[in-house]
């Protein structure tokens, strides 16, 4: 199976949706947001998702395979606390199409790592649950590094997550 690697466009809001309300059910702990909350939100806000994601200095890629379905995402955004940084966010491929040997998380990461590399990132920070090792050993070995930083998580106070970078220069 072949993919292709698309930006986000403005009119995208519905598959939008889609994708972000199957990440939730499949692996709740890598994102901060129930999916009882996104469920029920309308139009607008996922408008506003799409319209987020297409401001300047930020950027969605999805994953498409051959039947045109969303099959992963992957989002960047300046870092707000780290100068000449960026943040991976929104890291999520369906369980159909992961392992290494499809390629489609590395794909995904080697487009974004060129464009924050354009766009003169030096570094790239992401957040990973303490509990989610498949996520933490694929950015281990795309050569992320554990900084020490840790945060609570938003939904599980008890739990942590930990923040991983990855030099650019």
């Amino acid at each position: 199976m072949g993919y292709r690697i698309e930006r986000i466009g403005r009119e995208d809001w519905q598959r939008l949706r889609t994708v972000r309300l199957a990440q939730l059910l499949d692996t709740p702990m890598a994102f901060g947001e129930p999916y009882e909350y996104a469920r029920h939100q309308g139009e607008g806000n996922w408008r506003a998702r799409t319209d987020w994601l297409n401001e300047p200095g930020k950027i969605g890629l999805v994953a498409v395979d051959d039947s045109d379905e969303w099959v992963a995402t992957m989002l960047s955004i300046p870092s707000k606390d780290q100068p000449a940084s960026v943040d991976l966010i929104g890291v999520w491929v369906d369980p159909a199409h992961r392992g290494r040997e499809r390629g489609v998380a590395d794909a995904l990461l080697d487009a974004v790592i060129d464009w924050a590399r354009a766009g003169g990132a030096r570094r790239m920070l992401l957040g990973v649950h303490e509990e989610n090792h498949r996520a933490a050993a694929f950015y281990e070995r795309r050569g992320f590094e554990y900084t020490g930083g840790e945060t609570p998580y938003v939904l599980d106070p008890e739990a942590r997550i930990l923040e991983m970078a990855l030099p650019l220069d």
